[in-house]
């Protein structure tokens, strides 16, 4: 369990990193990608879940925004259940593309998009999932982001939905294309809305950081107890995360701060620390491959402040600890 001094110690670091880095990098922001979201350049929130339950939010943690992207990691979750990972992998593969999110490129070798973080491969994903209906789909999806998140009201925004299926056209395109090369099947426009729809659920930067600690607790959400995923998809999920969550500079992002993550347009980034904890935050200004510039930065920062890079010591890791040595690790009792 967190201790109190842990809790409160955990809470004065990310007050500190949210400081630090809520009057910058005004420089490196390249756009803003919903039209709706050009007024809210300002709004920064960043909250954690750990493993045990216990929740730190600091700044704009109630702002709602769209998942967008970030949603990709549930329709995956639902595809490997449904099918299997053998035949999940045989449709959509795991390796990093090099290409933006959006490209219209796939894996020629083996006939398949490179990865379900990707629009093409979460094109595929939706495919995957099992229902009859366009309907019975987004509530399947829908049903299991609830279980991720521990909110059972989260619903679709209708007309940002409508205003996605109206500039929907490259993917459209790749859908098409991946229709001619046999890599789907159907109506092509009821899947791209269903892949759209789970991008335009608006969850809260808090909500966001218990879908992560759902995942770093094996599957099973620490505030409800519900499990949500088996364990052994949770490792498929994190693992294709970790290689394929930062769009096309997940190379960068791995070397530099080590952390399974999955990143958004619309500016939010959700982070796993199996055993430990989740992290989310949002701010919508991004860089040139469609990350939040503001989160990036934090994360950076919980890498090479506090050790927090898969790869990094115990010695190295101060976050949450008191001390060099001491203190617990964010883990259960």
């Amino acid at each position: 369990m967190v201790s109190d001094a842990e809790e409160a110690l955990v809470q004065e670091q990310l007050e500190q990193l949210h400081d630090h880095h809520a009057d910058q990098h005004d420089e490196d922001i390249v756009s803003i990608a919903l039209p709706a979201a050009q007024d809210e350049e300002d709004i920064f929130g960043l909250a954690g879940t750990a493993v045990d339950g216990t929740q730190w939010t600091v700044g704009d943690c109630e702002h709602r925004f769209p998942l967008q992207s970030i949603s990709k990691v549930v329709t995956y979750a639902l595809a490997l259940e449904d099918n299997g990972r053998e035949t999940t992998l045989r449709h959509v593969g795991v390796e990093p593309s090099g290409d933006p999110f959006n490209a219209i490129a796939f894996d020629d070798e083996h006939q398949r998009p490179h990865n379900p973080m990707i629009n093409a491969g979460a094109l595929v994903a939706a495919y995957l999932v099992h229902g009859d209906t366009l309907d019975e789909k987004v509530g399947r999806i829908l049903a299991r982001l609830r279980a991720f998140t521990g909110v059972p009201d989260l619903v679709v925004d209708t007309d940002l939905l409508a205003d996605q299926l109206a500039s929907a056209d490259r993917n459209l395109a790749i859908s098409y294309l991946m229709r001619s090369l046999g890599m789907i099947t159907g109506d092509i426009e009821d899947n791209l809305a269903v892949y759209l729809s789970m991008c335009s659920v608006r969850v809260t930067t808090c909500e966001l950081s218990v879908l992560g600690a759902t995942l770093a607790n094996g599957g099973v959400n620490p505030l409800t107890g519900e499990r949500a995923l088996d364990a052994g998809h949770v490792r498929d999920v994190v693992s294709v995360m970790m290689t394929c969550g930062m769009y096309d500079a997940v190379g960068e992002w791995t070397t530099d701060v080590g952390i399974p993550a999955k990143s958004g347009v619309s500016g939010g980034i959700v982070a796993v620390m199996p055993g430990r904890l989740g992290l989310a935050t949002f701010s919508p200004g991004l860089d040139a491959h469609g990350n939040s510039v503001r989160g990036q930065a934090v994360f950076r920062e919980l890498s090479d402040r506090y050790g927090l890079h898969m790869f990094a010591t115990p010695d190295q890791t101060r976050f949450g600890r008191l001390g060099r040595t001491g203190g617990p690790r964010l883990t259960r009792a």
